[in-house]
């Protein structure tokens, strides 16, 4: 019964570390692209993306994701992490499962 329990104990773990190393990895994603747009968009290629114009407004592109592209990629950042989180949480969750039906 101990080395049952033990061994429960230690896939919960396992599955526990490998749940928390794909959240930081998709965060680590997330997080990059976020910084991408937000700074290498709106400032570190701001006069290259200015050399377009968004059709119909006449504002340079790189003026617009300083000020509107940032936070519409900021958003849709939050759609996907809650996306992917939810998946993650669903293979954990049969993976924990499993873990005590073997145990």
């Amino acid at each position: 019964m101990a080395a049952s329990t033990q061994t429960r104990g230690a896939g919960a773990s396992g599955a526990l570390r490998r749940y928390w190393r794909a959240n930081i990895r998709i965060m680590a994603v997330l997080l990059a692209l976020w910084a991408l747009a937000g700074l290498g968009a709106g400032i570190l290629f701001a006069d290259t993306l200015n050399a377009y114009s968004i059709s119909g407004t006449g504002f340079p592109l790189g003026f617009w994701f300083a000020h509107q592209g940032a936070i519409i990629v900021f958003v849709l950042l939050i759609l996907a992490y809650c996306l992917y989180m939810n998946r993650l949480d669903k293979r954990h969750r049969s993976e924990l499962e499993n873990t005590v039906q073997e145990g």
